[in-house]
């Protein structure tokens, strides 16, 4: 069971968005300082729009960096690959299957079942989606969104919302 989202995460993923969120389920991907990353989101919105993204990336650093990695080009080589590679393209078509199901289980939308997210499970269209995935799931369920998450290396770096060390003590003058 999911529990209610505390204020203070939409507080924050609002934040981060610009705007209001909507429909988010719980926090399922949090940064190194805690903050949300990743949510989960209802498959159909409180204005009745279908919504198929599951996992949304919700830090503006991190979706910068995979932006950084889309205009790449690494989206048409991890599709060229998908041809190419059966066991890689049947590990990706296990991914959509797990997407569908975890969806599903929230509830099942007509408009866009059998549709995941992503351009899976032939092609990659989208990576904020298969590194949303992974990021919620852990390793091993979405091979593409799991080799660009390590792509990513380092994408935290010194982000700004880090935690600051502790203010040191203000010096105290002995007379």
């Amino acid at each position: 069971m999911t529990r209610p989202v505390a204020q203070a995460d939409l507080d924050a993923v609002q934040n981060q968005l610009g705007r209001p969120p909507r429909g988010i389920l719980e926090i399922s991907s949090r940064c190194p300082s805690g903050h949300p990353n990743v949510v989960k989101t209802e498959p159909r919105l409180d204005d009745g729009t279908p919504f198929p993204t599951l996992y949304y990336i919700t830090c503006p650093r991190l979706a910068g960096a995979i932006g950084t990695l889309e205009v790449s080009g690494l989206m048409r080589e991890m599709t060229d690959r998908l041809a190419v590679e059966p066991e890689l393209a049947a590990r990706y078509l296990r991914a959509h299957t797990s997407y569908l199901e975890q969806r599903e289980a929230v509830a099942q939308v007509p408009e866009i079942a059998g549709i995941s997210a992503g351009g899976m499970p032939f092609r990659v269209k989208c990576l904020h989606v298969l590194i949303g995935h992974s990021l919620a799931t852990g390793p091993g369920i979405n091979p593409l969104g799991d080799e660009a998450l390590e792509l990513l290396g380092d994408w935290w770096g010194q982000s700004s919302c880090a935690p600051a060390p502790a203010p040191a003590p203000a010096p105290r003058f002995v007379r």
